[in-house]
């Protein structure tokens, strides 16, 4: 299969090349990230890689950063699916297109019943400007598909963790500031709202599932991507400090605390793994163990300035 990946240089777009590849995919990656929102740039590349499927994981993805700049959000979320989704019908033979949302879209929950897991038919309510972005550009997959007849494929994955994610983001700023405190000696670490969970999954995982979805999943469809199983903040940060090689206690930081959050995101992957077999197989605790080491690995680990969930 032929293999078209926008955010290729991404931490999850890094994951997934390389998991293509494993699986003898012939991947096509520009020799410079494209921009997205630009036609001119986009369309003729994708349209002289001939691919047989699109992966379209370009995006501005910091949810706690799209409250600061919701219009640059909006325009690279929601302009890039579209020029996407142009450039996918410009080819002679239109690829099968995955389009990768985000569980934010569901927002405050699936309903009354707080203990539910999050289906593929629970109610859209984004609570953040990243996740309308992700809403809207859902809805643009599902009018190139009812519209234009593209063949495309949507995925809302939940929390996914692994070696190398930016320290944007909850678990690797906490395994990075361990990291820095375990180098410089220190026995505190800051953090923000430890009360919220969250559905965590191996970004190897992840990819596996994408893959698994251009092969056999339904056209028009959207599936979760999920473990089934919500963790709570605080029991992340108590495992990653139950890894460290020093005594060190978490301190709560105002200036890591957001105007607005969700106390629970829990997915259920029933719709996915009825179409494609899946499961995901590394557990939290050897993804962590990774994390941590692979900050430890990084002479310039220090504190990040903030995280996100």
């Amino acid at each position: 299969m032929r293999a078209y990946v926008t955010g290729s240089q991404g931490f999850v777009g890094r994951w997934l090349v390389r998991h293509l590849v494993e699986q003898g995919d012939d991947v096509v990656q520009p020799e410079h990230e494209i921009d997205v929102t630009d036609p001119d740039a986009l369309m003729p590349d994708m349209v002289k890689a001939e691919p047989d499927a699109v992966y379209h994981l370009a995006a501005k993805s910091h949810v706690g950063a799209s409250w600061s700049d919701p219009l640059e959000t909006l325009r690279v979320n929601v302009l890039g699916a579209e020029v996407m989704i142009e450039a996918a019908a410009a080819c002679d033979r239109p690829p099968r297109v995955l389009m990768v949302s985000s569980a934010e879209v569901y927002g405050t929950g699936a309903g009354e019943d707080d203990d539910a897991a999050l289906t593929e038919e629970s109610p859209l309510r984004p609570l953040s400007p990243y996740a309308a972005s992700k809403a809207a550009a859902e809805m643009l997959a599902v009018q190139a598909g009812l519209g234009r007849g593209i063949d495309v494929i949507r995925v809302r994955p939940f929390n996914h963790v692994g070696p190398g994610q930016s320290d944007s983001f909850v678990v690797s700023a906490f395994a990075r500031r361990v990291a820095a405190a375990e180098r410089e000696g220190k026995s505190t670490i800051p953090v923000g709202n430890l009360s919220v969970r969250r559905d965590f999954s191996d970004v190897r995982d992840v990819v596996k599932a994408y893959r698994l979805l251009v092969a056999s999943g339904v056209a028009g469809e959207v599936y979760n991507v999920c473990s089934g199983t919500s963790v709570g903040i605080d029991e992340v940060v108590d495992r990653l400090l139950a890894l460290a090689t020093r005594k060190i206690v978490p301190v709560e930081d105002p200036e890591l605390l957001r105007p607005a959050e969700i106390s629970e995101l829990r997915g259920d992957c029933s719709r996915l793994r009825a179409a494609t077999g899946w499961l995901p197989h590394i557990k939290l605790e050897t993804t962590l163990a990774e994390m941590l080491d692979w900050w430890r690995e990084r002479d310039e680990a220090r504190p990040a300035p903030g995280i996100q969930g």
